[in-house]
């Protein structure tokens, strides 16, 4: 069995996503019309019974989709690096002093002159995942880099010099 993801129509209310786990847990979000939205936790034994009803503001919501959507990519991106050869995956700080604090993402070319991606930023125990191109760096932010060895020395080496023709 593979994980579902169930929607019901809740007349009068809005809608409820349920996902149902491998090992057969329920959990849900639901959306009322007014934009507020519950998490919710389903009784094991009674699956139409909530347990637990947890509303969520938006940005309540938006951290959580935040911390499950990183948690999720950081983890393929470690499956993925042991599966590819030569793929890595590094942490490299902004230093205070670099050229590209207050700069866009995009500015630093590094995909394209590295062929290494920037695929997340942990910024103040926050992470920004999958960034992109108008994201703007602060001093202290924490780059999520993947490539070659030599991809991700080109990164560093861009974000240190602070100049995006490096």
């Amino acid at each position: 069995m593979r994980v579902r993801v169930e929607q019901t129509a809740l007349p009068g209310i809005g809608v409820r996503h349920d996902v149902v786990t491998e090992s057969g847990r329920r959990v849900g979000v639901v959306t009322h019309r007014t934009g507020r939205r519950d998490l919710v936790l389903y009784d094991e034994d009674d699956p139409d019974s909530c347990v637990a009803s947890i509303p969520l503001k938006d940005d309540e919501a938006e951290a959580l989709a935040d911390v499950l959507g990183a948690s999720l990519m950081l983890g393929q991106l470690s499956g993925l690096r042991q599966q590819a050869a030569g793929l890595l995956t590094e942490q490299i700080s902004i230093p205070a002093g670099t050229n590209f604090v207050g700069r866009r993402l995009g500015e630093t070319k590094a995909r394209t002159r590295t062929s290494a991606s920037i695929v997340a930023v942990l910024r103040d125990g926050q992470v920004i995942a999958s960034p992109g191109p108008e994201f703007l760096f602060q001093a202290g932010d924490v780059i999520v880099v993947v490539g070659t060895r030599q991809g991700l020395d080109g990164v560093g080496r861009i974000l240190a010099d602070g100049d995006p023709d490096s």
